[in-house]
């Protein structure tokens, strides 16, 4: 399995990326004041070949060619009892034709987490990605293989990150589609927006994460 690296360098800044507007203007207008050093939001648009594109080019600059990365956006859940405003913290990122890659301390980060939203369910496990919207059987296959979400860009970008030297990835995404809770039915809409409030309001269990990298490993 593909893994990242040890703790960043003090100064080093964090990128957090996702596919759509909606995600990004969440992101960019929660609760930033807890960052440890510069934050960048990337919009890489929708699909695996966009985000290996975006975050290939992002992190050539020398502005952050050390980031920490984190995917971070919506998901259809998989597994049977999620619904919309869900959160999933990947323990790996599965897809494209490489191994897995393994993120860096998802317990920390899905404990920043549940301090950040208490009430919140929060789901640790692999996060499977894909190259279209999953709709129908394909749902149930994915589940199968023993993942918990799916999402078009999280394997790409932590790929695509890795590849370009060593650091922390992580992956969060918030459920808008689970297997009661289907995005086309009645209802989705205020699923939606519950969606929106929690990626907006995870923003400083991320930076606690990005802080927490320079602690000693209990």
């Amino acid at each position: 399995m593909a893994g990242s690296a040890g703790p960043p360098d003090p100064a080093a800044p964090l990128l957090i990326a996702c596919a759509l507007g909606i995600e990004r203007l969440a992101l960019r207008g929660g609760d930033h004041s807890g960052a440890r050093g510069p934050v960048t939001v990337l919009r890489t648009r929708m699909g695996p070949v966009h985000a290996e594109r975006a975050v290939r080019a992002a992190l050539s600059g020398a502005a952050l060619r050390d980031a920490a990365v984190v995917a971070a956006g919506f998901c259809a859940g998989l597994a049977p009892g999620m619904h919309p405003g869900d959160l999933v913290v990947a323990g790996e990122t599965r897809g494209g034709d490489g191994d897995p890659v393994v993120c860096t301390d998802p317990g920390r980060l899905a404990d920043a987490i549940s301090r950040a939203l208490p009430g919140h369910r929060v789901h640790r496990g692999p996060l499977t990605g894909s190259d279209h919207v999953v709709r129908g059987p394909e749902l149930a296959e994915l589940r199968a293989t023993g993942a918990i979400a799916v999402d078009m860009e999280s394997a790409a970008t932590l790929r695509t990150a890795l590849a370009a030297g060593p650091r922390a990835v992580a992956a969060v995404r918030v459920v808008v589609d689970a297997p009661e809770h289907e995005l086309v039915r009645i209802g989705t809409v205020r699923g939606g927006i519950s969606a929106f409030r929690v990626l907006r309001a995870v923003l400083p269990a991320f930076h606690e994460w990005h802080r927490s990298l320079l602690l000693p490993r209990r």
